[in-house]
């Protein structure tokens, strides 16, 4: 089992992130660009990159060293794959005690998704989602 020895922080790559949104097909685009405007804004060190094919954030500072197959940092990614919905998946959202109802499901491997349908869902969740990521960031390992 590698560590990530020596690799204390990771780089965003909003470019990347960007090329990806211009080229989007998805119905629900717009809702898309505005979530993460809100995962962005969210905390300073979120960082972006393209991951699984779709939009992925992650803590950009500084963590202890663990084995990267373990995705630590990653906080949410987009999963585009429905027409009528965004999901964000929360590779580990077990670990946030969301007591707003924004996170659904009860994945053994610790996974919950927030859903979202239009702009207004996007609103009237804003808050409830930015909670969350600052919660999950503060579950971090981090030096």
């Amino acid at each position: 089992m590698k560590l990530n020895e020596g690799v204390l922080t990771k780089a965003t790559e909003p470019e990347k992130v960007d090329a990806f949104m211009r080229t989007l097909t998805h119905p629900l685009a717009n809702v898309v660009e505005a979530l993460r405007r809100i995962i962005l804004s969210a905390d300073r060190e979120i960082g972006e990159e393209i991951k699984w094919n779709a939009p992925a954030f992650f803590f950009s500072g500084e963590m202890k060293p663990f084995n990267p197959k373990e995705h630590k940092r990653h906080v949410v990614v987009f999963n585009l794959h429905q027409k009528d919905c965004v999901r964000l998946v929360f590779l580990s959202g077990e670990r946030v005690d969301d007591k707003s109802g924004l996170l659904e499901g009860d994945y053994t491997d610790g996974r919950r998704l927030a859903l979202f349908h239009n702009t207004e869902e996007v609103k009237s969740k804003r808050t409830a989602l930015q909670s969350v990521i600052r919660k999950w960031i503060d579950t971090l390992d981090k030096n």
